[in-house]
């Protein structure tokens, strides 16, 4: 009863904040026809939860909305992928507004079933300038040059640091433009003695940090891919990816990392234990990469943890790329949201995408944990300034244009060989080199037996198509007969 009562005032108190964009153009409003918007997302509460309450409160109910939830792609069976699914979910539903991830959009964009949103922007002198201009350029790239979608919010990491810390050991604080190396060598500046379970780590995070995690982390944060999406040939035995692992493994050696053995992290328990099992939390960690949800996790621990000691946070932009120390592979982009080119409510389309990425939505949003892609309206949370997340200009990785060719248990497979052969190398029963030389060579190996095995299950599927195609003609033509 009081979700719905709650939800209900949440509503009213937003609505108040819109209601000056409502009654200006009401009487406009209601000579318009009315229009259903099919819209695609995940969930059909949560797009109103999210959108459509707030779009229908500034605008009327001219537009309502049809959604038409993907939940159930991700349980196609055998042989047929998500993006497969989706494909297909798309042509049969045939949906006014997509709800799109980078691959997806780049695909639909080649396949001409999108609009070019730059026509509807000159036509509406939309404002694009206040908009997070790292993102405007992602999204430019992915469609050569031209807009095909916009995303209201954007995922985005930085440097946290425990100021505190880094005074009571003589640190010299962190600084904007922090590689994963500046950051691992500031961090073995702390010390390494002590119980495990309650000593300070120079670099830690909510969990033990496994070693592939790491290489992960690092590896990302330099663009690196560890298969050619053109080639879907496995890359990493080469120096990039031999630096970026010895720069992993010599920091888990060091002891400078939170990665206590035998500790998986949290498994269960209250909300304080949840809490309390998180290191930099706690005060035992100089630094981590986070996000503003870890802020909001600090000012919860404040208020749920008894006896809690608080202690000053600072924050700073990075991870970067060495390469290119005013830029990030760490930001990625949320929702993107882009109209159907068979759509026949296009217009009813750009009114819904303007307003989700507009001023308005912005200042209602940001709010919440939202990292609007409208700038100046996530100024800061709890005080602090949330500057450093804008601070760097996002780059687009090539890694997501591989995620729709390769077979679905290939990273499975792939991060198995990958763990066996680091253990090795951790023992010192294998060199770095051959490693990676195994890595290589065994995941092409399990690549291309996924690879195989996929294009057999498509040629199964097709044929059982035909087949069933061909029953139902028999069929057909003997009820003809029949008459």
């Amino acid at each position: 009863m009081w979700g719905k009562i709650g939800h209900k005032i949440t509503l009213l108190a937003i609505s108040c904040m819109l209601v000056a964009g409502c009654t200006s153009g009401a009487g406009k409003k209601e000579e318009q026809a009315k229009s259903t918007l099919k819209v695609v997302y995940w969930d059909e509460s949560y797009f109103y939860q999210q959108y459509g309450d707030l779009f229908t409160m500034k605008n009327g109910e001219n537009i309502e909305f049809e959604v038409v939830t993907t939940q159930g792609l991700y349980n196609q069976g055998e042989g047929k992928s998500y993006e497969e699914a989706f494909d297909e979910f798309i042509e049969k539903e045939k949906p006014d507004v997509l709800m799109l991830d980078n691959s997806n959009l780049e695909k639909y964009i080649g396949d001409g079933k999108l609009v070019e949103l730059d026509t509807y922007i000159e036509k509406d002198k939309y404002n694009l300038e206040g908009i997070y201009p790292g993102l405007i350029d992602m999204l430019k790239e992915i469609g050569g040059s031209k807009l095909y979608g916009l995303s209201p919010s954007f995922h985005g990491n930085a440097v946290l640091y425990n100021k505190d810390l880094f005074n009571k050991y003589g640190v010299d604080l962190p600084h904007d433009g922090m590689s994963w190396q500046d950051i691992l060598d500031l961090a073995r500046r702390f010390p390494t003695d002590g119980d495990e379970k309650t000593r300070v780590y120079g670099y830690g995070d909510n969990y033990p940090v496994q070693l592939e995690t790491l290489v992960s982390n690092i590896s990302s944060a330099e663009g690196l891919v560890d298969v050619n999406p053109d080639t879907m040939k496995v890359t990493v035995d080469t120096d990039s990816w031999k630096r970026v692992y010895q720069l992993a493994i010599d920091a888990d050696k060091s002891g400078v990392v939170y990665n206590p053995e035998g500790d998986g992290g949290f498994t269960g328990g209250t909300m304080e234990e949840y809490y309390q099992s998180q290191p930099f939390l706690m005060g035992r960690v100089a630094l981590t990469v986070g996000n503003p949800y870890m802020i909001r996790n600090l000012k919860e621990a404040k208020d749920m943890i008894k006896d809690y000691k608080p202690f000053e946070l600072g924050i700073v932009a990075g991870p970067v790329d060495p390469a290119d120390p005013t830029s990030t592979y760490n930001t990625s982009m949320g929702e993107i949201f882009a109209i159907n080119a068979d759509s026949p409510n296009k217009d009813a389309a750009w009114e819904f995408i303007k307003f989700v990425n507009g001023e308005d939505y912005a200042r209602v949003k940001s709010r919440s944990d939202n990292m609007m892609s409208r700038m100046g309206f996530n100024k800061d949370y709890e005080g602090q300034s949330l500057d450093p997340f804008y601070a760097l200009k996002p780059k687009v990785s090539k890694s997501y244009r591989s995620w729709d060719k390769l077979p679905d248990n290939f990273y499975s497979d792939y991060n198995t060989i990958k763990s066996k052969e680091i253990d090795l190398v951790k023992t010192n029963k294998k060199t770095l080199d051959e490693a990676l030389k195994t890595i290589q060579a065994e995941a092409q190996v399990a690549l291309d037996k996924g690879l195989k095995d996929k294009e057999a299950n498509k040629g199964k599927e097709s044929s059982s198509t035909n087949s069933a195609s061909g029953d139902s003609d028999v069929a057909t033509e003997e009820s003809t007969s029949g008459e």
